[in-house]
């Protein structure tokens, strides 16, 4: 982040100074004066429930956001944004504070959350932008590459992104030297490159392609290459929409190579959207399993988060989601059903239930409960999340 700081810093210096123009000059106080000020806050309460531990683990936190987007000047901007968690009240039984609870992975922290300056391109350079310093990248639907935005602190990264846009065709990539996980434990310096390229035109929907090479400094043999592609369509069919979504993907590792697969097919009718999934991280002959180290794990095969890191003897989530709109309300039900890719191992099964409601423009409430029954992986877990955010 240091380097990313100075870097800002001298390229402010500059901008402030290219010229002793008085209409220069204004053209830099109106970029300032135009700025957005940036704010989030989010109140939740965690309780977590497992069988390996003898004691529920809780916690109510806050988490606040606080920060700056300038407005233009020649088509550079900058932002700045800290972030702060921490704990509202006496909490005793809230992990990692405190050894022997289920975990609860929102420490308390006070950091520099995004930092950076951007640069949007005009006439000859119409569709291209750049962006340098601490920031958030989510491709696609965050599978591979997110920010974990469910927990409090936010993952980000130290690194350099362009993109251009042309025509129907997106173009993506971006280099990391820092990920800034959702915990310390998750914090890494690192020699990353990223790929993803769309295509808007694909018949019914998007086709993307993706290469996502990560290494760790300092690690031997961490490199996980990651090649693959994904197509998500819909189709109106009068009354009936109809969604489709497939994916393929195979990743290299020291130890081995495995195989991603993912496909669902959906129904939206009346305000009612209907889906039947299943996702596939291969294993190599039990020795080693396809990761996501980069992605929002949260949002993926279970909210009780069981299967953060895939098993040895990789994952098949097989999964039907029930979600729609009520009296303003978001509800969803997710039901799945967990088993290994290498073997005929029954994991388990999960139910996850969610309501939330926006409240005007800024506000937003939620509950939400996941409930996992283990078979012959992990221990039965309950989580349950109640929490109100502020945005604008």
């Amino acid at each position: 982040m240091k380097h990313s700081a100075i870097a800002a810093g001298v390229i402010l210096s500059t901008l402030g100074f290219t010229g002793t123009a008085s209409a220069e000059e204004d053209a830099f106080i109106t970029a300032l004066k135009s700025g957005t000020p940036l704010l989030n806050m989010r109140l939740r309460y965690e309780e977590v429930d497992s069988d390996a531990f003898t004691e529920e683990g809780q916690a109510l936190t806050l988490r606040t956001r606080l920060g700056y987007q300038s407005g233009k000047f020649y088509g550079f901007d900058v932002m700045g944004e800290f972030e702060d968690t921490h704990i509202v009240g006496q909490v005793d039984n809230y992990a990692p504070n405190q050894a022997g609870y289920p975990v609860i992975a929102d420490p308390e922290v006070t950091e520099l959350n995004r930092a950076a300056i951007s640069y949007t391109g005009s006439n000859a350079l119409e569709g291209f932008s750049a962006i340098y310093g601490r920031q958030r990248i989510i491709y696609d639907n965050a599978r591979f590459v997110g920010n974990v935005g469910w927990r409090q602190d936010e993952q980000t990264f130290d690194g350099a992104k362009v993109d251009y846009a042309l025509s129907d065709f997106t173009f993506s990539a971006a280099h990391l030297t820092a990920v800034n996980g959702i915990t310390p434990v998750f914090d890494a310096n690192v020699s990353s490159n990223l790929f993803n390229v769309g295509w808007k035109g694909a018949p019914g929907g998007s086709l993307t392609a993706y290469g996502y090479l990560l290494e760790t400094d300092n690690v031997p043999d961490s490199n996980n290459d990651t090649w693959g592609l994904r197509y998500a369509g819909a189709f109106d069919l009068d009354a009936i929409k109809l969604l489709l979504t497939l994916e393929g993907a195979q990743q290299e590792v020291e130890a081995g190579d495995t195989e991603y697969y993912f496909a669902e097919l959906g129904a939206e009718m009346a305000g009612v959207t209907v889906k039947l999934a299943q996702e596939v991280l291969g294993s190599d002959d039990g020795v080693v399993a396809f990761q996501t180290p980069l992605a929002t794990k949260h949002a993926f095969n279970g909210w009780a988060d069981l299967f953060l890191a895939t098993p040895a003897d990789g994952l098949e989530d097989t999964f039907v989601t029930v979600g729609g709109k009520l009296a303003g309300f978001k509800l969803a039900a997710i039901y799945h059903d967990f088993k290994s890719n290498e073997g005929s191992t029954d994991y388990g099964t999960e139910m996850d239930l969610l309501v939330a409601r926006p409240i005007g423009k800024h506000y937003t409430v939620g509950l939400k409960y996941a409930d996992y029954s283990a078979d012959d992986f992990g221990a039965d877990t309950s989580k349950y999340w109640a929490w109100g955010e502020l945005k604008f």
